[in-house]
Formats: structure tokens, sequence, C-alpha cells
């Protein structure tokens, strides 16, 4: 089964800047990764300093590797303590 993650990241203000200039670094590590189908994270139309998550990996197995990966990154640190809504799915 596929795992799929679709959510949202709500960012300070004032963390913003900070969180955008980190993006594509995290962007491509998670696309360079086993397993990875897509990743998708841009900014909310309609909620301001809102990032909209959407991500599928082929399995639960490369799903989980890419959690392991990204709590050791800059990116886990730059987004520490950052709410975030996501709901995660079992997809055929």
């Amino acid at each position: 089964m596929k795992i799929q993650l679709n959510g949202y990241l709500d960012v300070p203000e004032e963390r913003w800047d900070g969180v955008i200039n980190a993006l594509p670094e995290h962007i491509a590590l998670t696309h360079a990764e086993e397993g990875c189908i897509s990743f998708d994270v841009m900014p909310s139309k309609d909620v301001a300093h809102r990032l909209i998550v959407a991500e599928l990996f082929e399995d639960r197995a490369a799903f989980d590797a890419h959690q392991t990966r990204t709590k050791a990154s800059p990116w886990f640190e730059i987004t520490a303590g950052i709410s975030r809504e996501y709901e995660i799915t079992e997809v055929e």
C-alpha cells in the first residue's frame, strides 16, 4: 500500500523567510529518496504563511525512511515547533 500525507504547516510570520529559504533543499532531498513518488510543498493561496503539503510514498518503509531522514535534517531544525496538521492514509 502506498502512503499519502496531506496537510499544512502554519508558519509564524517572523519565521516565514527562513522556512521558505530552506524549502528547496528539503524538496530536492525528498525527491531523491528511494520510494518517493511525489512531494509537493507550496504556499497556500488562501491563508497567509501556510504551506500546503502533499506527499506520496510507494510504501510504509519508504515513508518511514523519509520521516527518519527529515528528523535529522536542517529542515527539522528550521521548522521546529511550527504547527502542523497532517492526515496520513494508505492508498492503493
